[in-house]
């Protein structure tokens, strides 16, 4: 159950492009044509389900304070932390060569259409932001890393293949001059992301039935407590009452 909240949280509720804007480069530059936003899509999902599960371990073998200590006791109050940043990317790199290898090998038409953006998603902020968010949130396990990174990309996936197709459409359709080509691509990035924000509740439903169901039971025990408050008062009363 884990997996699977995290996994469309990841995708629906935190976006990485309508919820945190990372990875507007790409996003606005290779959405013009959908058979293009799927390549570099399905690459980022690779990516970030590699590097996601990759610098989760380096993360709690080598990088946080204390991740050293299974080389000796020695060692554990060594904070590497600071390495972080150099150690992400250094990975996210290293699997984006692989999948420019990969691309321009099995599909030479996908390679030739991304052109330059493909080496660019090595300083993709979507793919750093990935590793950087699961190290934020301290994701507990590999597996839950692995979903995440998966959820993530499918979510940046979703997000570019929905602005390219709704691009396609709009070019035969009368736009403002003044609202043609990023404008109205801005314009829509926004309305999409505001109804994005609707799915914020799919995994607050619950918590706010618990909260309904212990307000009766709140409720009450304010009022014993009242009941309790005003007798005694009474019983105060009446004693000096009794005395004079």
């Amino acid at each position: 159950m884990e997996h699977i909240e995290l996994f469309f949280k990841s995708i629906f509720i935190d976006n990485m492009v309508f919820a945190t804007f990372l990875g507007m480069c790409s996003y606005l530059a290779v959405s013009k044509k959908v058979s293009t936003a799927v390549g570099l899509g399905a690459a980022v999902i690779f990516v970030l389900a590699v590097t996601v599960p990759l610098n989760w371990l380096l993360d709690q073998y080598i990088l946080k304070e204390g991740a050293l200590v299974w080389l000796g006791p020695e060692y554990a109050e060594y904070d590497l932390s600071f390495l972080s940043f150099i150690m992400f990317i250094a990975t996210i790199a290293t699997m984006v060569q692989l999948v420019e290898i990969i691309v321009e090998k099995f599909s030479p038409s996908l390679y030739n259409s991304l052109g330059i953006f493909l080496p660019l998603i090595a300083v993709n902020c979507a793919i750093l932001g990935g590793s950087l968010f699961m190290q934020s949130r301290e994701i507990p396990s590999l597996g839950l890393a692995f979903t995440y990174g998966i959820g993530s990309g499918i979510g940046w996936f979703l997000a570019i293949l929905a602005i390219a197709a709704i691009r396609e459409k709009i070019r035969y359709s009368s736009v403002p001059p003044a609202l043609r080509g990023l404008g109205i691509t801005f314009i829509i990035t926004g309305l999409m992301a505001i109804g994005f924000m609707s799915f914020g509740g799919m995994l607050t439903g619950g918590d706010d039935e618990k909260k309904e169901e212990k307000k009766p039971a709140v409720e009450a025990k304010v009022e014993k407590e009242e009941v309790k408050e005003t007798a005694n008062k009474v019983v105060a009363k009446n004693t000096n009452t009794n005395q004079e």
